[in-house]
């Protein structure tokens, strides 16, 4: 069977839009959350945590803010090299953390800090050896301050 020049680029007009529809219909596997995500949201929950009993317990009112001060940094820094990594489709900003009301006592506030901070420092450790480099020095920086921040609650 002879096809001339015509036949061919006919053929190829009418294959053209059946290349495009399965081209379309074959979906990308997201990518899995970034870890970072899950510490920056967690630095945020802590800084409203600490604010909130520095406002409700006077005798630990500085050095809860000095917390608070502290992981709302962590949360910015880790949130920007989440943004940058994977920019966001909008600009909509991530949503504040639900109000937590501070356990009632100096004692049982400070405990709630300290455990806070414990579990952000070891959540921050078991991401260093799976992130590149650059961001391991990050939430390596995160992991130090949370085991600063619990001395100045000491």
């Amino acid at each position: 069977m002879n096809f001339g020049r015509r036949d061919v680029l006919r053929a190829g007009a009418l294959l053209l839009p059946l290349a495009a529809a399965v081209s379309c219909t074959e979906q990308e596997e997201p990518p899995p959350p970034d870890p970072l995500a899950a510490l920056a949201a967690q630095a945020r929950a802590d800084a409203a945590t600490a604010s909130a009993v520095a406002e409700a317990v006077p005798a630990l009112a500085d050095r809860a803010k000095a917390v608070a001060d502290a992981r709302g940094e962590h949360a910015a820094a880790l949130q920007k090299e989440v943004d940058r990594a994977r920019p966001p489709a909008s600009s909509t900003k991530a949503a504040p953390p639900a109000q937590t009301s501070p356990p009632k006592g100096a004692a049982a506030a400070r405990k709630s800090l300290l455990d806070a901070l414990t579990a952000a420092e070891q959540a921050a450790a078991k991401v260093v050896p799976s992130v590149e480099r650059y961001r391991a020095g990050l939430v390596g920086s995160v992991a130090a301050g949370c085991a600063s921040l619990r001395e100045v609650l000491a």
